[in-house]
């Protein structure tokens, strides 16, 4: 990178060309690196992150910034998209990681460790933590395209809470162990959880059955949430009648675009992402990647390889369909652009794709007058879309059903 780019933007213009500030960053993360002593205090929004590797012994890292104060904004999701990038990643990389190893069955039958864990992660304000860590922060801060960026990790020596408060909605939710996971996660959303907070519940083996709680490592609970919640929303929407046009949202944001195509007919679904070259997947190559993959009016047998952001976008059109009483066919497909290379977790789509629901769509009597409409924003050919979109050779072959 010219460094004389860097002289004339200072953070402010991006002349890099990257969706994000790479000095600003960097700076805040030193700040984190620089945090001397092995005692920490601080305010838990709450926020509890669990490991996978060495599965079923993982660490279990309660996490809290090196101050106190209301921090409930660092673990709320519906908030982060108001967030300039820098201000959000950097935040986020706050979050220090206290790693306490357990094992992921000691939840059907917990100690007072992981009990202090499980009510720290269902508080419905900030918990105060003082711990105390047997070495210096590592620099293992977590970028991941599943879970939200978080700060380094040191081993645990001693931990206290206080001051939690447990939400009255999950609290009974918690202590009902006849209740399975799966309608333990549908009872709090239908009371108005969102899905970070149902999968922190998760993750720590606060629901489920007694004998069947788990703790559950972090990026398989948040598509757990998102896939049992869209799957009840799916079922429900499918006793409505189709939509009668075909409705268009797009919603652009630094660097990336977002498009939705819902068609006349039965209840089908895809995404898709398109990777420029200089991306965060496509970093190193010299055209555009197009992944997707799609489900037909009875669903999947298979995980998608596309990943966990299938279910997150899956659940905001579930979301919008319900709103509108209807069902429809769905097709959702994200371009992302050169300079967005870093990976911010699944919440980034299913924020930015609910936000794009909440706008107001473009009408067409048939699809091809969709797609090009679509072609004024999309900078890939629309043509590549329509190759690689199981949906479209669906409508187009049962054209006489519209």
């Amino acid at each position: 990178m010219p460094p004389e780019l860097c002289v004339k933007c200072r953070g402010a213009k991006m002349l890099c060309g990257l969706s994000y500030c790479p000095v600003n960053i960097t700076g805040n993360i030193k700040k984190i690196y620089n945090f001397s002593g092995n005692d920490i205090s601080g305010s838990s929004p709450p926020s509890i992150f669990v490991g996978r590797y060495g599965y079923p012994k993982i660490g279990v890292y309660p996490s809290l910034p090196p101050y106190t104060g209301n921090t409930a904004f660092l673990e709320d999701e519906s908030q982060w998209l108001k967030m300039n990038l820098n201000d959000f990643i950097s935040s986020r990389l706050s979050l220090l990681r206290g790693k306490i190893m357990m094992d992921v069955n000691s939840a059907s039958n917990p100690d007072y460790t992981l009990q202090d864990i499980q009510l720290t992660s269902l508080s419905k304000n900030p918990v105060n933590i003082e711990m105390r860590v047997s070495k210096s922060f590592n620099k293992d801060i977590i970028l991941d395209e599943n879970i939200t960026p978080m700060g380094p990790s040191s081993p645990v020596d001693s931990i206290s809470y206080e001051n939690y408060k447990i939400d009255n909605r999950i609290e009974k939710v918690y202590y009902d162990v006849d209740l399975k996971a799966s309608d333990g996660i549908i009872k709090l959303y239908m009371k108005g959880l969102n899905i970070n907070e149902i999968s922190r519940a998760l993750s720590t083996g606060s629901l489920g059955l007694q004998k069947n709680r788990k703790i559950v490592p972090t990026r398989w609970s948040i598509t757990a949430a998102d896939e049992t919640v869209s799957n009840r929303l799916v079922d429900e929407l499918k006793d409505y009648s189709a939509i009668d046009e075909f409705l268009v949202f797009t919603r652009k944001t630094d660097g990336n675009l977002f498009m939705g195509i819902l068609c006349p007919g039965n209840w089908m679904f895809e995404w898709g992402e398109s990777w420029f070259p200089g991306s965060t997947w496509n970093y190193f190559g010299n055209s555009v990647e197009i992944e997707l993959d799609y489900e037909g009016y009875y669903g999947r047998k298979t995980y998608p390889e596309i990943g966990g952001c299938y279910y997150s976008s899956r659940l905001a059109a579930a979301e919008k369909l319900i709103k509108m009483r209807k069902q429809a066919c769905v097709m959702l497909w994200r371009e992302i652009y050169p300079g967005f290379n870093i990976p911010l977790g699944v919440w980034y789509v299913r924020e930015n794709v609910r936000e794009m629901f909440n706008s107001v769509p473009e009408k067409f009597s048939d699809l091809e007058s969709a797609l090009k409409y679509l072609s004024g924003y999309s900078r890939v050919p629309i043509d590549s879309w329509i190759h690689r979109s199981n949906n479209i050779k669906y409508i187009r072959s049962n054209l006489d059903a519209y």
